[in-house]
C-alpha cells in the first residue's frame, strides 16, 4: 500500500510536467504602426501599437527604469523614456531626407500601449517618396515583426519589417 502511494507521488509531477509542456503558448512579438496623411492638418499622423509587457521589459533592460506601465505605480519618467526610445528606433524620411516628428503621448488599450506621433507641415503634393525604418523592440526580441500600414490620398501600402529588413520605401 505504501509503495503504491509513493509511486503515485512520483508519477504526479511527471504528469503535471507533461501537461504544462503542451499547454505552453507560443508568444509572438509584433507591433502595428499606422501612418495616415491628414489633408486638414497637412501632417502624417502615426499610431504605433506595442504590447505593454514587451515595452516594459525593454525599458528595464535598456534604461534600467522600472516603468510599471499601465499600473497605478507607473514611473513619471515613462513617457520621457518611451519617446527617447522611439527616437532611436523609429525614423521616417521624405524624399530621402530625415524628418522630425512630434511625440504626442500614449494611451493604453487592453494589453497594448498606443503611441501617437505626428509629422507636421507636410506638402504631400511636393513629396515623392517615404522611407520608414522601424526597429522598435528588435533589439530585445530576435523574432520581432513590425507591421507598418501607410495611407495617403486613397492609397494604401503595408510592410512587414524584421531585423534583417527593417526599412520600407514607397513612392507617394
Amino acid at each position: 500500500m505504501m509503495t503504491l502511494k509513493k509511486g503515485r507521488m512520483a508519477f504526479l509531477p511527471l504528469v503535471m510536467l507533461l501537461l504544462l509542456s503542451f499547454s505552453s503558448a507560443h508568444k509572438y512579438y509584433v507591433s502595428v504602426t499606422n501612418i495616415a496623411y491628414s489633408k486638414d492638418d497637412s501632417a502624417f499622423q502615426v499610431t504605433s501599437r506595442v504590447f505593454i509587457d514587451d515595452l516594459d521589459k525593454l525599458l528595464k533592460e535598456r534604461y534600467d527604469i522600472e516603468a510599471k506601465l499601465a499600473t497605478p505605480k507607473e514611473s513619471k519618467l515613462a513617457d520621457e523614456y518611451i519617446e527617447k526610445y522611439f527616437r532611436t528606433k523609429f525614423a521616417i524620411e521624405l524624399d530621402g531626407k530625415p524628418v522630425q516628428y512630434n511625440f504626442l503621448g500614449k494611451r493604453y488599450d487592453n494589453d497594448m500601449v498606443i503611441c501617437y506621433l505626428e509629422i507636421p507641415n507636410v506638402k504631400l503634393s511636393e513629396t515623392k517618396s517615404m522611407t520608414i525604418q522601424n526597429e522598435v523592440l528588435m533589439d530585445l526580441f530576435d523574432d520581432q515583426q513590425n507591421i507598418v500600414h501607410v495611407k495617403w490620398n486613397g492609397n494604401k501600402k503595408s510592410f512587414m519589417l524584421i531585423r534583417q529588413n527593417n526599412k520600407g520605401m514607397l513612392n507617394l
